[in-house]
């Protein structure tokens, strides 16, 4: 087709800029607490409530043996409200006290054909340290253990087969007897010939976690093993007795002794794991510097690791249970880390129960970020497990509040109204506040949570702790900034190392503009400008292996004080046009 005219005519030309960009990749929020189980000190991504349960569990029992009561931690409370508002992943990392005091458990004595060689052909561990995996005392009738739980999980060996050289391995939890076996896993036609696609390090996998520091203080996770791990709860922690080779050419038995190797039909427990707990501890509005059986400095590895921004998104940061004026070191350290990561916002609670509005205005004056949000007062919340009534920090049900904003508008939205910033699970706020209560605590940086009659309880507020005014003291500037950020930084890794070019340049162009225009359309931005040319990028910058880009925004702002002008006039006046 002609690309200009030459004698009299029409051209007609498409030019199709409705190219969909493609979207940023999406991160959900990240919890450091206690939980019953699951990994110690390495972080888990969890995507629905029922994985949380399985991995982390939920209630426990504390107290003397006369006066034991079942407890949820906030941990679960929260992340149980953030996927319940539609959440969409969740990265749990679970403290606990003394952390290198607790050891993981291992499978108790695994039988062999031969019954003398007083070691077991393979040995697995569970992904989790502690008691919570050492049942002690032998088996009962029925294979019942003395103190098996859900929370726990046993093995059995069935189907060994001395002439194949293969047994299948069930998993099962730690509270079901032989008569109603409650199988998790089933690993069927296992070896332990290295060379056979069914060895079992291979199928299980032989992969184990752990949380170390090097000597200049950097924290990482270790990984230890050859095999991904397949299983949901054990690993291959080492076998002992190998068959290479089992059968030969010819299916037969290579070398007799292989046979005695084989374990035999059999089940068991795991044990030996240590669990070392802080005394008396402190649940829901009982807590104080002792919180949840912990106390700050037990949060310090996970406060540290969640600083890696390489290894861990996430896009808002919960810390239930801990609280400024107890736990100010950890708080101050997540703030700055926060702020150096620059790409999540931290729900931070300031004041234990019990408060006054004082004493919360108070602590909020000491902190000064755009990068954090408090919320006040502390909430009356139902456990999802027990059912039981219990008083929460508000941090603890705000994650749900984000997630539910995200899912039904944009990060960019304020995460507070009535519209977004509904309550419905919370049965009472720990006070009523009233009007000027409210316009206490907003002019200090903190987020009314107030009920309202026929409304219920909403969150009526989204500062961040900023001090000074500007666009970044409202949550929803900050979120949408979190958000443009996190796009246009992945939008230019891929440029590092391509020709310094304006066929470069323009290609970053292209996706840059097309996506802060569908912003713009979504009602994040009143308007943008982004520079990326010769303006910017002299040669004296090119030089120097740089490219620079300038990226103007106008971020939306939200109508939060709304002035209705009534006017009363006589009969027969006219209306203003």
């Amino acid at each position: 087709m002609a690309e200009s005219l030459i004698s009299p005519g029409v051209l007609a030309i498409e030019n199709d800029s409705s190219f969909v960009s493609k979207r940023p990749v999406t991160v959900g929020a990240a919890i450091i607490g206690p939980t019953v189980k699951g990994p110690v000190e390495v972080p888990t991504v969890i995507t629905t409530w029922n994985q949380y349960q399985n991995v982390f569990g939920t209630t426990f029992q504390s107290g003397s043996t006369t006066n034991l009561q079942t407890y949820t931690y906030l941990t679960s409370i929260a992340a149980y409200n953030y996927f319940a508002n539609g959440g969409i992943s969740l990265l749990v990392a679970r403290v606990v006290s003394e952390s290198s005091a607790w050891r993981f458990a291992s499978s108790s004595f695994i039988p062999t054909g031969s019954g003398t060689t007083g070691t077991s052909p393979f040995v697995l561990q569970p992904f989790t340290k502690g008691d919570i995996m050492n049942n002690s005392g032998s088996e009962a009738a029925n294979n019942v253990l003395p103190s098996g739980s859900a929370d726990n999980v046993r093995w059995q060996i069935i189907n060994a087969n001395t002439g194949s050289g293969t047994f299948d391995l069930l998993i099962r939890r730690g509270d079901d007897n032989s008569l109603q076996p409650t199988i998790l896993e089933a690993w069927t036609s296992l070896t332990l010939d290295p060379y056979s696609p069914n060895y079992i390090s291979k199928v299980i996998g032989d992969t184990i976690a752990n949380f170390i520091t090097d000597p200049n203080g950097n924290a990482s996770i270790q990984y230890s093993g050859s095999y991904a791990n397949k299983s949901n709860y054990i690993a291959v922690k080492q076998v002992n007795f190998t068959t290479p080779n089992y059968l030969n050419s010819n299916g037969v038995l290579s070398v007799n002794a292989y046979s005695a190797s084989i374990p035999v039909n059999a089940s068991g427990t795991f044990s030996g794991g240590v669990s070392v707990l802080q005394g008396g501890a402190n649940f829901y509005n009982a807590i104080a510097a002792q919180t949840q059986g912990l106390i700050g400095a037990n949060y310090n590895n996970m406060i540290s690791l969640l600083a890696n921004t390489d290894d861990y998104k996430f896009n808002v940061l919960l810390t239930p249970g801990l609280v400024d004026s107890l736990h100010s070191s950890q708080v101050t350290s997540i703030i700055s880390n926060t702020q150096n990561r620059g790409d999540n916002i931290y729900v931070l609670d300031l004041v234990p129960y019990n408060s006054s509005v004082s004493t919360v205005t108070s602590e909020a004056q000491g902190q000064n970020t755009s990068y954090a949000a408090s919320y006040w007062p502390w909430l009356q919340v139902i456990e999802p497990s027990t059912g039981q009534i219990v008083w929460a920090p508000a941090s603890t049900m705000i994650g749900g509040v984000y997630a539910y904003n995200d899912a039904v508008a944009e990060p960019w939205f304020a995460p507070a109204g009535i519209n977004r910033g509904g309550l419905s699970t919370v049965v009472r706020a720990e006070t009523k506040l009233s009007q000027a209560q409210r316009d206490t605590l907003y002019t200090s940086k903190v987020n009314p949570i107030a009920t309202f009659p026929g409304t219920g309880i909403v969150v009526y507020g989204q500062k961040t702790l900023q001090t000074r005014a500007s666009a970044l003291d409202r949550v929803n500037v900050r979120r949408l900034l979190i958000s443009l950020k996190s796009y246009i930084s992945q939008v230019a890794l891929n440029l590092v190392f391509e020709q310094n070019t304006a066929a470069t340049r323009n290609a970053f162009l292209s996706q840059v503009n097309p996506y802060l225009t569908s912003v713009q359309q979504r009602q994040g931005l009143y308007a943008f400008k982004v520079v990326m040319d010769d303006s910017n990028n002299t040669p004296d910058v090119i030089d120097r292996n740089q490219l620079i880009g300038n990226i103007y925004l106008q971020p939306t702002k939200t109508a939060e004080f709304i002035y209705l002008n009534f006017n009363i006039t006589p009969t027969g006046a006219t209306f203003p046009a």
